[in-house]
């Protein structure tokens, strides 16, 4: 067992508390912190959240951050979470080392986008904004924060799965002896384009939500950091990363499939990582949103696994909150402390089995948690799942390094060319999708079909600002209607792995589905993850996207900030073999 892959530290930050600390009291003492809107502005104060319980200028008085200049809640939250993680693992000097940070999010600095986003129209010194926006600069400012100089970074948005594929990306790099050290975790701030898109979904509670309880009505969204240290073989190790798994559900943008395929296959795959069996796991936490959706497709997946010989399972987020992108480092977070301290956490206020539904626990303490499964699903179907051990395990180990070949390119670049899509799909489908949708589809349908693959064994996409032109729009809707008779197919398509989950969907993909979006060198990520997987023979091909679009009022941004004005459209796929 000379590959494992140690967690030497932890930070966290999120409604239970601002430390480790104070998290695992609220923990033990059932203490929730779901209530009502303090920080964010909003006319839907009504709903409860999860709302970290500091004001961003109290957040940077902790980071010793002087100056009145607005910062993202993201990148805050983020800065103290790893800069407990480092504290805790013991690290304060990493020259001569090479380190990676790698965070997920979904909003990124939406935050502050959103409040100032009129007045960018029409103030030129509010133009470092729209930069601010994307999810990569996020990560940027973190380090920055964090005094992490020299650092390698990387940003993944798989939605709310998130946190979790950047720590198993963290544990990849490890493994190839890429770094020596990773931080690895998410942060993700609340923010009206978030609450008001889950709200045109209609998948919000009006009160505490209640996971995998029959009488359940919808999520409390919730903010929060959290991130581990990584690193090989340590001697100061907390518990063991020994299995992951990550996998598209291929059913739909916003819902999850009846049986729990993607769940499914995630969990198996990190229990077949780990080497070890279903009777081995003590305890899962689980996704557990608390919708009447995600509750019992991922009952169904759970069931299917350990069927009468389910271990003990809750959500947490009936705790934090559904904390999106970053939800999977802070479960992460919260199944270390449980490990450690040997309890399991309750799942509050379940009092009704649903039909289908599993018994959660109301929670134990008093026992030993050698191995435990964390989920984390997200839009689009992307389902991830992670074994963390006590101890070593061991786990399955890759073979020789195998070799692969590019077998297909295609790239459009204009508009023109889009009404070559019908081709591969129908116009009155194609009339639903924008321009980077269609022109997402009509490359990598393009390239698979040169390729002579139907469906991919993975599907890998790149992108700086996603689908910008909905996002806008979601924004200007936001505006205009104040936070009202909002169009929920706007927020569906907002999400960054939007275009890698529809590729999925329509090619019946169920295979490993990440998003990168770390500015320019997302791509240049995207690559390496595909050869990754590749070399170490866990899958045979890969479809490799990258998509960026822009808008008249993002062009203008660019041009009056005396920047280059991005491509209107461009969108490149790429489809990798092994030989």
């Amino acid at each position: 067992m000379d590959n494992n892959i140690c967690i030497t530290g932890l930070g966290i930050i999120c409604s239970i508390g601002n430390d480790a600390a104070s998290v695992l009291d609220s923990l033990r003492e059932g203490r929730p912190g779901i209530g009502s809107i303090k920080y964010l502005e909003t006319r839907h104060s009504h709903l409860p959240v999860g709302e970290v319980q500091l004001s961003d200028d109290q957040m940077k008085e902790i980071l010793g951050i002087e100056g009145s200049e607005p910062m993202s809640r993201t990148s805050l939250m983020g800065a103290i979470a790893v800069r407990q993680a480092l504290e805790q693992a013991g690290i304060t000097d990493i020259s001569g080392k090479r380190v990676a940070l790698i965070s997920g999010t979904t909003v990124g600095g939406m935050d502050l986008t959103e409040k100032y986003f009129e007045r960018m129209k029409t103030d030129d010194s509010l133009l470092y904004l729209p930069q601010s926006n994307e999810c990569g600069k996020s990560t940027l400012e973190i380090a920055e924060m964090a005094g992490l100089k020299d650092v390698e970074t990387c940003t993944i948005s798989t939605a709310c799965s998130s946190a979790l594929n950047s720590i198993i990306l963290g544990a990849e790099m490890l493994k190839r002896d890429e770094v020596d050290i990773v931080i690895a975790g998410g942060s993700e701030s609340l923010s009206k384009f978030h609450l008001n898109g889950f709200n045109t979904l209609m998948i919000l509670d009006s009160e505490p939500c209640r996971p995998f309880d029959d009488t359940r009505a919808g999520l409390n969204l919730g903010e929060g950091a959290a991130f581990v240290v990584l690193q090989k073989n340590a001697l100061n190790s907390l518990a063991y990363v020994s299995g992951y798994g990550n996998r598209c559900d291929a059913f739909h943008q916003t819902a999850s499939s009846e049986n729990g395929e993607g769940a499914y296959l995630a969990m198996m795959d990190a229990l077949n990582m780990s080497g070890l069996k279903p009777e081995d796991i003590q305890y899962v936490n689980a996704h557990g949103t608390g919708t009447p959706n995600n509750d019992i497709s991922e009952s169904q997946a759970l069931l299917r696994i350990f069927g009468e010989n389910m271990p003990e399972v809750s959500s947490t987020k009936a705790f934090t909150g559904h904390t999106t992108s970053a939800s999977g480092s802070i479960e992460t977070v919260i199944c270390i402390l449980a490990m450690q301290n040997r309890f399991t956490p309750a799942n509050l206020r379940w009092a009704n089995r649903s039909e289908g539904g599993i018994v959660p626990t109301s929670g134990k303490s008093d026992v030993e948690l050698r191995n435990v499964i964390c989920n984390s699903f997200g839009f689009g179907g992307n389902d991830s799942s992670m074994v963390i051990s006590a101890a070593p395990v061991e786990s399955v180990q890759a073979g020789p390094d195998r070799s692969f070949e590019v077998v297909a390119e295609e790239v459009i670049t204009s508009v023109e060319e889009l009404k070559e899509l019908k081709e591969f799909v129908s116009p009155m489908e194609s009339r639903r999708m924008g321009k980077l949708m269609k022109a997402a589809h009509l490359v990598s349908l393009r390239a698979l079909k040169t390729a002579g693959i139907d469906c991919p064994d993975a599907i890998i996409t790149a992108t700086s600002r996603g689908m910008l032109e909905v996002s806008m729009q979601f924004l200007d809707d936001i505006a205009e209607y104040n936070e009202e008779h909002l169009k929920p197919t706007l927020f569906m398509q907002s999400t960054h792995n939007t275009l890698s989950s529809a590729i999925a969907i329509r090619t019946k993909c169920y295979g490993y589905n990440i998003t990168y979006s770390h500015g320019d060198e997302s791509f240049e990520w995207a690559m390496r993850d595909a050869e990754r997987l590749l070399r170490t023979g866990k899958v045979n091909s890969v479809l490799v996207g990258s998509f960026d679009e822009s808008t008249p009022v993002f062009t203008q941004f660019a041009e009056r900030a005396g920047k280059d004005a991005p491509a209107e459209l461009y969108a490149k796929a790429v489809v990798l073999k092994s030989n």
